[in-house]
């Protein structure tokens, strides 16, 4: 699986499944790199085969309707959209 890191402050495991093609995940990256924290994502779209697949149901277990962007944190919280009011209150920020 290729996760990309981008290195920050630790807020706790911080994983965002995106599209490299939609606007508001381009969003969602910047917001977080605002914030200073680190997190990982994945561009869904530009993953091919059996990678896809397994990612997809990863997705689908978040969000069975599978809109981007999503962020999971800690493994137990998930945020689908962009909302700053929300990322931020779930980061503790």
């Amino acid at each position: 699986m290729n996760m990309v890191h981008v290195k920050g402050k630790n807020a706790g495991k911080i994983i965002l499944y995106a599209l490299s093609t939609c606007g508001w995940c381009r969003k969602t990256k910047e917001f977080l790199r605002e914030l200073g924290v680190a997190y990982d994502y994945i561009d869904t779209d530009l993953l091919v085969g059996k990678e896809k697949e397994d990612i997809m149901k990863e997705v689908k277990k978040w969000n069975p309707r599978c809109s981007f962007p999503i962020i999971v944190i800690n493994n137990q919280y998930c945020i689908v959209g962009f909302n700053k009011d929300e990322i931020k209150e779930a980061l503790e920020l």
